[in-house]
């Protein structure tokens, strides 16, 4: 059966899987993060080939169109986010801990293609935790938080399809907890 090598992370809008990511890509160099493809515009802050590939319609339509993502799907019922798939099965082919920081579509549709795969729910601390993430990034309209936070009820209610769940009170101890789960997971069989 092997290591299982590849975790896939989802949780709900602004539980914070972007920082999350950025703390393990900072302190666990060991661990391959892939870096999504997005047709949305870039936050403040964020950059081209480190956050995600920032793309348009038309570039992701023929990623989709010559069979290079591995999952993609319109989140919050706005832009398109997905993973290529080549990248992915690189670094696993070179025995890397790879780690896909997704949603929760994109996470089911891993669980199609890639069912030895380790899912992990990120949790927030609380509901009023998790708006107030939301509301103080000040990077979307409160039409978008709305719609985020629909979207999130969703989302926390498909805690029981992962393997595992972190609860991200304080983000370095979740990676710590992430990455430790990684190690773990990897030492062991896909059904032990």
């Amino acid at each position: 059966m092997g290591r299982r090598r590849l975790t896939v992370l989802a949780g709900p809008t602004a539980v914070g899987k972007g920082a999350l990511a950025a703390e393990i890509r900072a302190h666990y160099s060991e661990i391959w993060i892939s870096v999504s493809v997005t047709t949305r515009p870039p936050r403040p802050g964020e950059i081209h080939g480190i956050h995600y590939r920032f793309v348009d319609d038309d570039t992701f339509d023929q990623l989709i169109a010559d069979g290079e993502m591995l999952e993609w799907a319109v989140v919050h019922q706005r832009a398109r986010y997905g993973t290529r798939r080549e990248p992915v099965e690189e670094a696993l082919r070179q025995e890397k801990l790879a780690l896909l920081e997704i949603d929760l579509q994109g996470a089911r549709q891993v669980r199609q293609t890639m069912p030895d795969a380790f899912f992990v729910f990120l949790k927030p601390p609380s509901w009023d935790e998790l708006t107030r993430r939301l509301a103080g990034r000040g990077t979307e309209t409160e039409g978008e938080q709305a719609r985020r936070l629909e979207t999130a009820v969703q989302e926390l209610a498909a805690e029981s399809e992962f393997d595992a769940v972190v609860v991200n009170s304080e983000v370095p101890a979740a990676a710590q907890e992430l990455v430790a789960l990684m190690r773990n997971t990897s030492q062991a069989t896909p059904f032990a």
